[in-house]
């Protein structure tokens, strides 16, 4: 498992080299330039959600920022609505009560600078690597009026992507010829080749073996720290939490809330030895006893 350098393709240098970052170069400092002063890039003020009238809130009274660039983990039992979180984020789902705001507008629709993976890479299987992970740019605006006519520079672009994650030499295999890993790498390509400000992450390792999924904490550990964008990680993984997150919000039992934040105070970059120290075991712990002991609350 490497835990070196990987090439990055930044989003305002698509059609350039890929450049290197070095791991030693990214520092404290590097994360936290990666988050600006706009603290509420994401804002949940009293959020609630009922899915039908009379089935009770799924989520209720959730109120949360996240600042622009920031890595946020949300962890909890299963039930406690984590994916929910994500589904108000993104529009895919309104509010009942309360308002979700996203880079200072209110949510009411599907959001276009919304990259999503899942545990599941849901690659088409008649597409190669490569024209899966063109698929958003021949679907979203403004990509897909230009596609035909910039194919040439997109193709450039999803290549960048495919050599930063290790891809290089399968962008022609199908779905089929890939190993799980491979096809979340290819995941991820494709939730990134629109260069957008949110990345949604639902369980994206969670089918992986220990190995693969630890080599995937650190492609997206250095593809965030290299070209900073916001991402939210819904994990039940709270070593894979506190391994790439800045902060660590626990949801209690339904009806869901938070119920703890936890500001991820390790050293950057962090690396998977890391994982075997004192202090990150005492973060892992300290999130899972606020886990264990957030009582069920009637509705």
């Amino acid at each position: 498992m490497s835990e070196s350098v990987l090439p990055t393709a930044s989003s305002a240098s698509f059609g350039q080299p890929p450049t290197t970052v070095p791991m030693a170069s990214m520092t404290n400092d590097t994360a936290a330039h990666s988050r600006t002063a706009d603290a509420r890039f994401i804002e949940f003020d009293k959020v609630a959600l009922e899915y039908s009238p009379g089935a009770g809130h799924a989520i209720e009274n959730v109120s949360i920022r996240i600042a622009r660039n920031e890595f946020v983990a949300i962890v909890g039992p299963s039930g406690c609505g984590k994916s929910t979180f994500m589904k108000l984020c993104t529009g895919l789902r309104t509010p009942t009560m309360g308002s979700v705001i996203v880079d200072n507008r209110e949510v009411s629709g599907p959001l276009k600078i919304t990259g999503m993976a899942f545990q599941a890479s849901n690659l088409l299987p008649w597409r190669t690597t490569l024209d899966n992970v063109l698929l958003p740019l021949e679907i979203v605006e403004p990509f897909r009026s230009t596609f035909r006519k910039n194919r040439a520079q997109y193709v450039e672009r999803a290549m960048q992507l495919i050599e930063t994650v290790g891809l290089r030499g399968w962008e022609n295999k199908f779905p089929w010829e890939l190993s799980g890993g491979m096809q979340q790498r290819a995941s991820i390509c494709r939730a990134l080749i629109h260069a957008p400000s949110l990345l949604m992450l639902d369980e994206p390792f969670g089918a992986l073996d220990p190995f693969t999924r630890e080599e995937l904490w650190c492609v997206l550990r250095d593809l965030h720290t290299a070209n900073p964008f916001t991402v939210v990680l819904v994990t039940h993984d709270l070593k894979e939490a506190a391994f790439l997150a800045d902060t660590v919000y626990v949801m209690g039992q339904r009806p869901g809330n938070i119920v703890a934040r936890h500001d991820i105070d390790l050293p950057r970059p962090r690396t998977i030895k890391q994982t075997y120290t004192e202090a990150f075991n005492d973060v892992v712990l300290a999130i899972r006893e606020d886990i264990a002991h957030s009582p069920e609350r009637a509705q």
